[in-house]
């Protein structure tokens, strides 16, 4: 009787044992970054700081341990580029002709001997600093919702599933100031990382993941970087239409780890309309499609679980084959497209596009004289004009071909 009486104690406590859930916090976590008090995280920023208390705050509800130079913070200043082909300048010294960003980084350690960087950045653009595409009257908070407080809280939703699971590597969660001035953050770390570069077995970078589109498009950047990446990009897949890309080069921070030889993938649902403007609101993003992006990178991760150290391999820079323009057709591309042509994703007010009477889902096939086969193609043709030239642009809208007369 003792013995059973002893075998139901046993079985109480078992059954009182919770089993891990991870949390699904993705929209609060946007909510909060993208939120007007926040003032658009600017890179040094009131605001910023105030993303990165939160992040810091999430990262220790998490039970992961602060990794940065200070606790879970990493700061770097640094002296703002004023000519817009140089560099921004790190520095020691903090004066009134300086800025300083701050990392965030949150370590779980399962003893591994190898560690895998997921990352996204948290900066944006504040009231609209360099590089917004706002043309209304007077300043507005950007509040970069997609970009990037999406990534930012996949990150921490991964995070979250992490926890209990694939063991055979730690994770450093990174929350990356300064993106948005040049991928400062990130090329900080990897000059003075907080764990040993060539113990990091690979990056996952996550920007502006949260508009997944209703033909569930996401692109993978860098999967030619390790030869282990195809596979297991498709293998992981039952969702998604993947539009892969093989270099380790582009503009997010990704790049900064690919140029120290660690293989990397970044995911992106692409650009559109609100793209470095105030419209880029927390009530436009499709947060179940951010879950299974979440789900799907957990996915890719639990199956290079047992893969030990990855290999890297270097890539051809898509960018070096980018041409030089002088002028612009004033739309948004659509990047995911994979079809014949450019299908316009945006038009911007009072641009030639705009006075042509192009429209949102016109494909671009011709430009003057020059077929538009792909993306590459639209930019060489762009590339063959300049400003005040007059050509005709043919588009295809539903089953018809337009043709229209656009002035640069």
């Amino acid at each position: 009787m003792k013995k059973i009486l002893l075998l139901l104690f046993f079985a109480s406590i078992w059954s009182c044992k919770q089993e891990h859930k991870p949390e699904n916090t993705i929209k609060d976590d946007v909510l909060f970054l993208a939120d007007d008090k926040l003032e658009g995280r600017g890179t040094g920023t009131e605001g910023e700081k105030k993303a990165a208390d939160y992040i810091a705050s999430r990262f220790k509800d998490l039970g992961l341990e602060g990794k940065g130079t200070n606790g879970y913070f990493q700061d770097f200043t640094f002296t703002p580029k004023t000519d817009p082909h140089a560099e921004a300048k790190f520095t020691n010294d903090a004066t009134d002709s300086t800025i300083t960003g701050r990392n965030v980084l949150g370590f779980l350690n399962n003893n591994a001997t190898q560690t895998i960087v997921i990352g996204a950045h948290y900066d944006h653009l504040g009231y609209g600093d360099e590089g917004s595409l706002h043309r209304g009257e007077g300043k507005a908070i950007h509040n970069g919702a997609d970009d990037n407080a999406s990534g930012v809280a996949v990150m921490l939703n991964l995070a979250s599933k992490l926890k209990e699971a694939n063991k055979n590597n730690n994770y450093l969660f990174m929350a990356f100031s300064g993106e948005e001035m040049g991928l400062l953050g990130s090329n900080y770390f990897v000059k003075n990382a907080t764990v040993k570069t060539e113990e990091i077995n690979y990056m996952l970078n996550m920007d502006m993941v949260g508009r997944l589109k209703a033909d569930s498009t996401l692109a993978v950047y860098g999967t030619g970087t390790s030869p282990f990446f195809k596979q297991v990009v498709t293998s992981s897949n039952d969702k998604f239409k993947i539009v892969e890309h093989e270099s380790g080069v582009g503009p997010s921070d990704h790049t900064s780890f690919y140029l120290n030889d660690i293989p990397v993938l970044h995911f992106f649902t692409g650009q559109h309309e609100d793209y470095h403007k105030p419209g880029d609101d927390a009530d436009k993003l499709n947060y179940e499609g951010m879950e299974l992006i979440s789900k799907y990178i957990f996915d890719i991760i639990t199956d290079l679980d047992d893969n030990g150290e990855l290999a890297f391999k270097k890539t051809k820079n898509e960018s070096d084959d980018v041409p030089r323009f002088k002028v612009t057709l004033g739309v948004v591309p659509d990047y995911l497209f994979d079809g014949e042509g450019m299908r316009i994703d945006g038009v911007s007010e009072e641009k030639p596009a705009q006075k042509a009477g192009l429209i949102k889902g016109d494909i671009v096939i011709q430009l003057g004289e020059h077929e538009v086969k792909d993306m590459m193609g639209y930019m060489k043709a762009l590339s063959k004009f300049e400003k005040g030239n007059t050509t005709i642009v043919k588009v295809k809208r539903g089953d018809e071909v337009v043709e229209a007369e656009v002035t640069f």
